[in-house]
């Protein structure tokens, strides 16, 4: 399970979007950003889509992803 509480782009407060994490000061999921991937969207029509998301942040949350796959691979490779 990744750790978005170390990544600086998203947010999760109780109570905003039944405390879902999202991009920082928005209301839009991150789980939003995964979906619209999986189903052939480019990031740059995300982020033209989900007003206030901003570039930096999308690209932080792919960056803190593949750090945290990354993390558990090591880990198995290691176990």
């Amino acid at each position: 399970m990744i750790d978005w509480s170390t990544c600086p782009a998203v947010e999760q407060i109780p109570g905003k979007v039944s405390g879902a994490w999202l991009f920082t000061n928005t209301r839009v999921p991150v789980s939003h950003l995964f979906a619209n991937l999986e189903a052939g969207a480019t990031i740059e029509e995300f982020l033209d889509w989900f007003e206030g998301v901003e570039d930096w942040q999308v690209r932080a949350v792919l960056v803190h992803l593949e750090s945290s796959l990354l993390k558990d691979l090591t880990r198995e490779t290691v176990a």
